[in-house]
């Protein structure tokens, strides 16, 4: 058997799929930006925050209180969190309280 070969096909399991490699996040530059987009949302606006350099669980963490703290829902998506609404100067304020550089990023 040469070492070119692998397992394709298996009767317990079916067809054998090679495992998809894990997408990299891109590193931020230090700074948190906070941008309001509306495209691809039936006209409802969000905020994306992007730029931050924190494993999942950090970021989960982080979002969850964001969200409770401007009384609205949100998501984590690809290490960006998304916040429902235009909050983005009540979020500037209460991630420069956490140490983080900031700028308003879009129209």
């Amino acid at each position: 058997m040469d070492n070119n070969s692998r397992l394709v096909y298996s009767t317990d399991s079916g067809r054998i799929e090679p495992p998809a490699p894990a997408a990299a996040r891109p590193v931020g530059d230090g700074i948190v930006r906070i941008q309001r987009q509306t495209s691809g949302r039936k006209g409802k606006g969000v905020c994306l925050i992007t730029g931050l350099d924190m494993p999942d669980d950090a970021l989960s963490l982080l979002a969850a209180e964001l969200k409770k703290k401007c009384g609205c829902g949100g998501a984590v998506k690809a290490g960006v969190i998304e916040i429902q609404g235009d909050k983005r100067e009540l979020l500037k304020q209460l991630l420069e309280a956490r140490g983080l550089k900031v700028k308003l990023a879009g129209g």
